[in-house]
């Protein structure tokens, strides 16, 4: 987050006076970047939730924004989704997680550790050491203990591919277009079988919105939602499709590459209008987006699949301030 009192002044004045929003929202913004400073001082030095790290695993699937409850309902139609079990993630936004999963604490883990990621914070945590350049908070931490880049076994930011244009590795149709799944699972598949790395993580940025799949209305869902326009139900079930799209992906991933123990987990959940809230954001205490789905499998290496997916070093690079404003995030 970024730290300034004034500019944390400026922007609550900015709220208070927009027109689009209710007056108890107006009035709970201010106060909620308070405590959201006060938590993450408190959170730098006295973890919240469960590292990944603490567990066991060789691969770890982490599904962006993905809910326990929506992976409990899509379970039957996947036969290497067995048990989905809660656990209390260290973060309700990526920010959140990264911060606090590649901590200096765990730098012999990650040393060992290869990451697969196509989400784009990793450039204002790992590098910025968290200043992610959206909204304020009048005080609080102004940068955590995190590892950088080059302290991982290998590290591959998908985000940084430029691959506009490209029906191969597109999604979705016009200006309602995203970065398909199947890039991730093809550079995950190439690094099981060319690194040399005691574990593997792959960050998959679904079924956190846009819904490429989904009707025009559906592709951002989340103001429509809030404004009444769309219902719970028809925003839901998209995301429940974004869940299935990427899950195929993870299906394909785990019949090519050799792992005794794989995790399938998130780094945040979602709100779907509970208790007002929508999306994620930091700091947020309740369990639709700070309670995470667990699920452990294996998965074997067939050989059957040849990953074509290019380099993203080999693509020419895109601003990661890009990519975060797709996400909706600037």
């Amino acid at each position: 987050m970024t730290v300034s009192f004034s500019q944390w002044l400026e922007e609550s004045r900015e709220h208070l006076q927009a027109e689009n929003r209710s007056l108890p929202s107006r009035l709970a913004r201010p106060l909620y970047y308070v405590y959201v400073g006060a938590l993450l001082s408190a959170t730098k030095h006295y973890r919240w939730g469960t590292n990944v790290f603490d567990r066991e695993w060789d691969l770890l699937v982490v599904l962006d924004a993905c809910r326990v409850d929506a992976l409990r309902e899509v379970a039957d139609e996947y036969d290497f989704l067995g048990d989905v079990e809660p656990m209390p993630s260290v973060g309700s936004t990526s920010f959140e997680w990264l911060n606090h999963t590649f901590g200096r604490g765990h730098a012999d883990a990650i040393a060992r550790t290869a990451y697969v990621t196509g989400n784009s914070y990793t450039q204002r945590v790992l590098t910025q050491r968290g200043d992610t350049g959206h909204a304020a908070m009048p005080f609080g931490p102004t940068d955590y203990d995190v590892v950088p880049p080059e302290a991982f076994g290998y590290i591959e930011e998908l985000w940084r591919a430029d691959l506009e244009g490209d029906p191969e590795w597109t999604v979705g149709s016009g200006d309602r277009t995203r970065r398909s799944p199947r890039y991730a699972t093809d550079r995950t598949i190439a690094a099981a079988r060319e690194r040399d790395a005691d574990r593997l993580i792959v960050h998959y940025m679904y079924p956190h919105d846009p819904y490429p799949l989904a009707e025009p209305a559906l592709f951002e869902p989340f103001d429509p939602l809030r404004a009444g326009d769309v219902s719970r139900q028809r925003v839901w079930d998209a995301y429940l499709d974004n869940l299935r799209f990427v899950l195929d992906e993870v299906e394909l991933l785990l019949e090519n590459v050799d792992a005794e123990t794989v995790a399938i987990t998130a780094d945040h959940g979602e709100a779907f209008g509970e208790y007002g809230f929508y999306r994620h954001v930091i700091g947020c205490p309740l369990s639709c987006m700070r309670r995470v789905p667990w699920v452990e499998t294996t998965a074997t290496d067939t050989g059957e699949h040849d990953p074509a997916a290019p380099d993203p070093t080999e693509t020419g690079t895109v601003p990661a301030r890009d990519r975060l404003e797709q996400l909706g995030y600037l």
